[in-house]
């Protein structure tokens, strides 16, 4: 196991909190009302604080009677459901690292997944059983059977293994778009400050969070995690559709909309069903996982004018705590990811430059990773992200403005060159997206025998646009510099989604060599 770092010469703050599987306030009301699950088979369910805390301890003892060693990694393999969370929690709660797998990763991906982790038991829903190499024990959430999620469970109190600081709460792995998933480590107190932390001094117990996104994926469970630090109440899907989105959201009464930012592009583009939605519940939109358009921002704003509509930035290997509010009240830009957060140092780094208006991200907070699981033969071999400083490296090119505030330029790895010119894909988007027909972007590279790469773009028109790729390529060539035109224009309907609802960038690169190629 690659451990590039651990919690060495950052403050431990002092926590009620000790393991990240037990972060419910024993001490408030608990027949709150925490959990309506829509993912279940025999329809809507409900769970109190009480019922959660004892589904979580009898998960934690049914793990015990399996006699798995402590330290362990059991994963999870499903999509959201109530089972989902109390399986988390528990895993944690017994001193085990709980393991959340993207199920929609192809089957060779899952394995690759499961051998790396040397998970010892799977927490599975029905629909992805199959995907379990028969060699590892498995717990199936919707089974009647013996090896049922009702038969492995043993209902009766639980005493909470007391984790240190830095132990391995759960693995993250990353999405794998160049090669192998990196398992990223994340301690029981980065993210016990991180829900903490984002919960700040803030009564936010009346808040109903609706959650649609994957809780394989950081946006949902770190959001899933802050409502519960918060005695709040999840409503959670168990994934998203337009539909079903916008009548949970009416039905449940949300105050708090959580997603990602193609996600609500796809809502507004629904607008029939938009308009005849009521969003009067609604008090915040929260947006994170990707860049968000200045045209998206507007519609958002002119759709729901009286919710306060924020885009974070964060990393599976960071966590959220990144950015926040200006400290002097000034008006974050529409599409900056903000200021940075008090809580966490950063800094832009361009070669030598550790103080560049335009560069790398680097990133120190309590928030940020232990470190990778072991590298695999499959796997380039693992560089250690993380500075002699102890700043880990994102990879995110971010440029500053004059007030502090960050805007997110592109991936350091997505960048290519062409006639020698640097070439960010995200700029091209953003000049595009401020076209009044265009309501979404996405830039690829095209391999070129002479230049290197050639920008190509994939645009989603608005509806009654007549727009041409000619009109779009005349308009870059107005608003920026020659090499920065998308040579190449084609329209969709729709932008592919991958498994954790962002655009599909490596499908989209694949059409693009196939259109001129084929």
């Amino acid at each position: 196991m690659h451990k590039f770092f651990k919690l060495k010469g950052l403050k431990i703050n002092p926590s009620k909190f000790t393991n990240l599987g037990d972060i419910i306030h024993h001490d408030k009301d608990p027949n709150k009302l925490a959990l309506i699950d829509l993912g279940g088979e025999n329809g809507t369910r409900q769970y109190t604080y009480y019922e959660l805390n004892e589904l979580c301890n009898s998960v934690a003892r049914g793990l015990e009677i399996q006699k798995i060693p402590k330290g362990s990694r059991v994963a999870i393999l499903s999509e959201n459901r109530a089972e989902y969370l109390f399986a988390y929690l528990g895993i944690m709660r017994a001193g085990l690292v709980a393991v959340p797998v993207n199920y929609k990763f192809p089957q060779e991906m899952i394995e690759f997944i499961l051998d790396d982790c040397d998970a010892s038991l799977v927490f599975c829903d029905l629909k992805r059983e199959s995907m379990v190499p028969r060699n590892i024990k498995k717990v199936v959430f919707n089974s009647n059977n013996k090896q049922g999620f009702d038969s492995f469970i043993h209902r009766g109190p639980y005493n909470t293994v007391m984790p240190k600081p830095d132990d391995p709460a759960m693995f993250m792995y990353t999405t794998g778009t160049t090669h192998n998933p990196k398992g990223v480590i994340l301690s029981h107190y980065s993210h016990i400050w991180t829900a903490e932390m984002r919960l700040g001094k803030n009564d936010w117990s009346k808040h109903r969070y609706l959650i649609a996104a994957p809780m394989y994926h950081q946006n949902a469970l770190a959001l899933t995690k802050l409502s519960i630090i918060a005695h709040a109440t999840i409503i959670l899907l168990p994934k998203f559709t337009v539909k079903t989105y916008l009548s949970s959201n009416e039905k449940y009464r949300c105050t708090w909309l959580t997603s990602v930012p193609t996600m609500i592009a796809m809502i507004l583009e629904d607008k029939e069903l938009f308009d005849k939605t009521d969003f009067s519940s609604v008090e915040f939109l929260r947006m994170a996982s990707a860049p968000v358009s200045e045209n998206l921002m507007e519609e958002i704003h002119k759709a729901l004018p009286n919710v306060k509509v924020s885009n974070g930035f964060g990393t599976t290997e960071t966590g959220p705590i990144t950015f926040g509010p200006h400290p002097q009240g000034i008006k974050q830009p529409s599409i900056s990811v903000g200021y940075p957060h008090p809580a966490a140092t950063l800094r832009l780094v361009d070669g030598d430059n550790l103080n560049a208006d335009k560069g790398v991200l680097q990133i120190k907070s309590p928030g940020v990773m232990v470190g990778y699981n072991k590298a695999d033969t499959r796997n380039p071999p693992l560089t250690n992200p993380f500075t002699n400083d102890g700043f880990y490296i994102t990879g995110d090119v971010f440029y500053r403005d004059n007030n502090n505030f960050h805007y997110f330029v592109g991936r350091s790895d997505d960048m290519f060159h062409y006639s020698g010119m640097n070439v960010y894909p995200g700029v091209i988007e953003q000049l595009l997206e401020t076209h009044p027909d265009v309501q979404q972007a996405v830039v690829v590279p095209v391999s070129d025998k002479i230049t290197g790469q050639k920008p190509a773009a994939f645009v989603v028109k608005k509806k009654n646009s007549n727009i041409t790729a000619r009109q779009l390529r005349q308009f870059c060539l107005k608003k920026a510099p020659a090499y920065q035109h998308p040579r190449w224009i084609w329209f969709l309907d729709l932008l592919p989604l991958g498994s954790t609802n962002k655009i599909d960038k490596n499908n989209l690169t694949l059409l693009a060599q196939q259109n001129l190629y084929t």
